[in-house]
């Protein structure tokens, strides 16, 4: 089998990311596993893996990546860093047609590049197989919780990017006394299922949506939604999952009616530009709509959320929104809903964020990457190849030329 030169390539996105593909050992495992690939580092002072870290597992460091097959990262590629004619594998964040991204596709087809998207690596039912969910998830709902804290002034936790390890963010947790609120996780994925980590870590009772919405507690509870839900077809017509993926258009969101019995909403669920918003600005203007904390993990710009209007930061993680106005105030102002908006949380807690996306890829992605993509997982996440966009993401033609 023929030699492939691997870069993994220092982050350039501002504020940088910390997280890295894989980590020393990791590196280190692949290199045995996979004797025809050469990893390459490229230094970087703020990664949370030192440059020592990796020449101590044997890992060899260059500046100089041009000679590398392929380069692997975390977030975007700086337009500028882009080598031409080179195999990509990074977040890219384009299939939604994200403006700010629009120039750096751009570029990806100008210098003939391949480009793989890890959002895009599924499986052949569309299931995700890899991503840093789990801890968006689990530091979202810790996020939303600590909101809650701070807003009713119950309790003040620290915040999750001061924690060493998972380990202190659990021994925080057990200061958290919650009064009888009720809380909503949407979403069914790796990102939800952290956010009910969370849940569990907290003791916090799940409930059915029935139950949800008709009972009255003396403790805390939540209910983990799906679309199925608060979606339902507009013709009237039986609930078919495959039709509300293909077609989401075609449904109708009942979200609303869970607003007026739901303190904190963790919102958790990936949503489709075609599908209707969970709610409105004009429904959140009546004195109905009871939610006081939204933690918007999916972190959707003007998206499922209609509060979420900017994304917020790891130092800075709340903004309060003003639903009478429609304006940003301050994040525990009255009259507003405080809304958690980071788009980088799983960087709150980087190192052991970056080990358990490594050991994915390592065990469901690089037999595909780097031997055989015998069911198409590299393929479906192409979205370029040597400059040409793939024929499933040919819909993205006109946000090139837009």
């Amino acid at each position: 089998m023929s030699k492939l030169k691997v870069g993994i390539v220092r982050e350039g996105k501002v504020p940088h990311d910390k997280r890295v593909p894989f980590t020393p050992a990791q590196c280190k495992l692949i290199s045995e596993q996979f004797p025809n690939v050469e990893l390459v580092i490229q230094p970087c002072e703020y990664r949370c893996f030192s440059d020592n870290e990796y020449r101590i597992a044997g890992i060899q460091l260059n500046e100089d990546m041009s000679d590398c097959d392929m380069l692997m990262g975390i977030k975007e590629v700086m337009v500028n860093d882009l080598i031409p004619n080179k195999k990509y594998i990074f977040f890219s964040h384009t299939i939604k047609h994200q403006p700010h991204n629009r120039r750096m596709l751009q570029s990806i087809i100008e210098k003939k590049i391949s480009l793989i998207d890890y959002e895009c690596l599924t499986d052949e039912e569309h299931n995700r197989v890899i991503g840093f969910g789990r801890f968006a998830g689990i530091i979202g709902a810790y996020n939303g919780i600590a909101a809650y804290g701070k807003r009713y002034n119950l309790f003040d936790l620290r915040q999750a990017y001061q924690f060493s390890s998972m380990t202190e963010l659990v021994t925080e947790l057990e200061k958290v006394r919650l009064p009888n609120i009720k809380l909503i996780i949407t979403g069914g994925g790796r990102v939800a299922n952290g956010a009910i980590e969370t849940m569990g870590i907290l003791k916090i009772r799940k409930v059915t949506p029935y139950e949800f919405l008709n009972y009255s507690f003396r403790e805390p509870v939540y209910v983990n939604l799906h679309s199925i839900d608060y979606y339902k077809p507009k013709d009237s017509g039986p609930w078919v999952y495959g039709q509300f993926y293909e077609h989401p258009e075609d449904f109708d969101c009942t979200f609303i009616r869970y607003a007026p019995v739901c303190d904190m909403l963790i919102h958790c669920a990936f949503w489709d530009p075609r599908a209707a918003p969970l709610f409105t600005k004009e429904e959140m203007k009546s004195p109905a709509f009871n939610i006081s904390i939204i933690a918007d993990v999916t972190c959707d710009m003007n998206g499922s959320i209609p509060s979420t209007t900017q994304s917020s930061t790891i130092e800075d993680p709340y903004y309060g929104y003003d639903p009478i106005s429609e304006t940003i105030d301050g994040a525990f102002a009255r009259n507003t809903i405080t809304v958690m908006a980071v788009d980088n949380l799983p960087c709150e807690l980087p190192r052991e964020a970056s080990e358990d996306f490594g050991k994915n890829l390592i065990e469901r992605v690089l037999p595909a990457l780097f031997q055989n993509d015998e069911k198409g997982l590299i393929e479906r996440a192409t979205i370029t190849r040597d400059g040409m966009l793939t024929k499933r993401f040919s819909f993205l033609e006109d946000y090139i030329h837009h």
